[in-house]
Parts: structure tokens; C-alpha cells; sequence
């Protein structure tokens, strides 16, 4: 887990807290341009000029690549391949799209190889690397989290890379589908005996020898989607002003009482800190939910910052293991 931590906390401290206003205008009459020309404003406030709907797209971020996927839009460049396919299993890609290096520094040189249309980033990715990008292709910056609104940024975020690359309607069944499964997970959550339950989701790493724990609160997109199924979020912790997440220790895990816990690893990563390494923990061994067994891991695969689809395998993943 510890590379898709690290990665991401770098980049949370980049990320620029603005706001997204994805719109399309019509091309201006004079212009002499296709009438299939697309203006877009991106989370930054750039306009984004398009001759027409993109078909050959980068993604440098792994829920810019989900949404493309989605859409039925099969990138040629996506950051961390390998990486991709192991922690975001819910849009699986199709082909072989080329790797154009990480997700947060990209490969200039790769991407300029492979001539896009557009180039999908996200407000975590530097300024410079943006500046750069732009003089290779159009640049669409979407907002990489917003922990007052994670799931209505998802569904915005969505919409205006469908804006993008003409696919708004394939954007529409994403959303509903994604509206369905949590209304369906909450449904069953309810008739089962467990709505209200209070739940604890966090990831953790090793480092130094000594496990951190990565509690993600209300604000995070996981919280926000438990919060919709009818769960009370236990951790009681701020987190940060995008991904809504904070940071603990062992220790820490005893605010949540009796709540239960469930977490998402990876075997990719090699490592399960609350499998392996607090297995002889006598703080851990003491939690009232690892004394009940009521630790929860949930498949490998599920992206926790991804979009609608993500979010749906997530919903029957922890309605399945709640209601057992």
C-alpha cells in the first residue's frame, strides 16, 4: 500500500482548492471552425478548445482514467499502468495503452510520442507539469477531490470529461447506475437490522517500523458514500480540505469504540499492516472490534478515490460484509 500512499500524500499537499464549473459553450460563429467544436471551462477556470469530441486521450491520474473508461473511451496513455490495474479494478482497461510514467510526474516525451487529442489531469498535478503539457496537447484540469462534496465532485468531474469526448449520455447511465447501487445498499443495509451502524474505515503503512493509520473521515469520498448508505462515520478526526482524510496511530483506533472496522489493502504492495504487522499488537488485540472479529477487509482492487464505478464496487462490498 505504501506506494499509493506515499504518491497521494504528495500530491494532496499540491492539490489547488478550486472550485470546477464544468459548461460548454458553442463556438463562436466566425470562428471557421466545425460546428462539432467544443469550449470547455476546467476546475482551474481555463478555457479548453476542442475541434471536436476527443478519441485519443491521456489520463495522468488514476480517476481521470476510471471516468474515460466508463465512458467507454479507451485512453492511449495512462500513468501507472501496472498500478492502475491493481488497485482499480472497476473499469478495467482495454488494449494495451501506453505507460507515460507516474501519476505525478508524468513522461513529456511519451505523451508528445502519442499525439492526443486532450490530456485529462487533475488539480494535483504541479503547475509546471500543467504548463508543460499544454504546449503538447489541450490540457483539461478537473478537481481532484473536495471533501464538503466528494460525491457530487465525482459526478461533476464525470460530466465534463464527457463534455470532452462526446459521451454525456454514457455519463448519464453511469451516474444512475451509481445512484442504484446505493440505493439498493442502503435498502438492504436497512432491512437488514443495520442502518445506523457506525463504521470505521481507514488504510494504513509502515514506516520506521511503526504503523500509521489513515482514518478516512466524513469528508472523504468513502465517508461521504457510508454516510449514504445510512452508516455513522466513527472517526471524530478533521481531515484535510480535498480527500478528507487525517492520520493516527494505534493508539488513535480506540476513539472509535465499539464501531466496526473494514479496510482495503492490496497483495501488490506485499503488505498488510493489520493483518501482519499488529497481529502481536497488545493495543490493537485490545480494540473492542478486533476482540469481536469484526475487522473487515474488502477486496482487492476497489480504488478509494475513484469514481462512480469504483464507488459501486466499494457499496456491495461493504453491504456484503455487514450483512453477514
Amino acid at each position: 500500500m505504501r506506494r499509493h500512499l506515499i504518491a497521494l500524500a504528495t500530491l494532496s499537499a499540491a492539490t489547488v482548492a478550486l472550485a470546477g464549473c464544468g459548461t460548454t459553450e458553442p463556438a463562436a460563429k466566425d470562428s471557421g471552425k466545425s460546428a462539432k467544436s467544443i469550449t470547455l471551462t476546467d476546475a482551474t477556470g481555463a478555457k479548453v478548445k476542442l475541434d471536436g469530441p476527443a478519441k485519443k486521450v491521456v489520463g495522468t491520474e488514476w480517476n481521470v482514467v476510471e471516468s474515460l473508461v466508463s465512458l467507454g473511451v479507451d485512453p492511449v496513455g495512462v500513468a501507472d499502468v501496472k498500478g492502475y490495474k491493481a488497485w482499480d479494478t472497476a473499469a478495467p482497461l482495454k488494449g494495451a495503452p501506453k505507460d507515460i510514467g507516474t501519476r505525478g510526474e508524468p513522461s513529456m516525451d511519451t505523451i508528445a510520442s502519442l499525439s492526443p487529442d486532450l490530456i485529462v489531469a487533475t488539480t494535483d498535478l504541479p503547475a509546471a507539469a500543467v504548463k508543460q503539457l499544454r504546449k503538447i496537447a489541450p490540457v483539461l484540469e478537473v478537481r481532484s477531490a473536495k471533501a464538503s462534496d466528494q460525491i457530487g465532485q465525482m459526478k461533476t468531474n464525470l460530466d465534463l470529461i464527457a463534455r470532452a469526448t462526446g459521451t454525456t449520455a454514457q455519463a448519464t447511465e453511469v451516474n444512475k447506475a451509481f445512484d442504484a447501487t446505493l440505493a439498493e445498499g442502503r435498502k438492504k443495509l436497512a432491512a437488514s437490522g443495520h442502518a445506523g451502524d457506525s463504521i470505521a474505515f481507514a488504510d494504513g503503512y509502515v514506516a520506521s517500523n511503526q504503523v500509521s493509520i489513515r482514518p478516512y473521515t466524513s469528508g472523504s469520498l468513502i465517508g461521504a458514500v457510508n454516510e449514504r448508505l445510512g452508516l455513522k462515520n466513527a472517526w471524530k478526526l478533521k481531515g484535510d480540505a480535498a480527500y478528507g482524510l487525517a492520520a493516527t496511530d494505534v493508539e488513535g483506533l480506540s476513539a472509535v469504540g465499539h464501531a466496526r472496522f473494514a479496510y482495503i489493502g492490496n497483495e501488490s504492495e506485499g503488505t498488510d499492516p493489520f493483518k501482519k504487522d499488529l497481529a502481536k499488537n497488545a493495543a490493537w488485540k485490545s480494540l473492542p472490534f478486533v476482540k469481536k472479529g469484526d475487522v473487515h477487509q474488502l477486496p482487492d482492487g476497489i480504488w478509494m478515490f475513484g469514481g462512480p464505478k469504483s464507488m459501486q464496487a466499494y457499496v456491495d462490498a461493504v453491504v456484503t460484509v455487514l450483512t453477514k
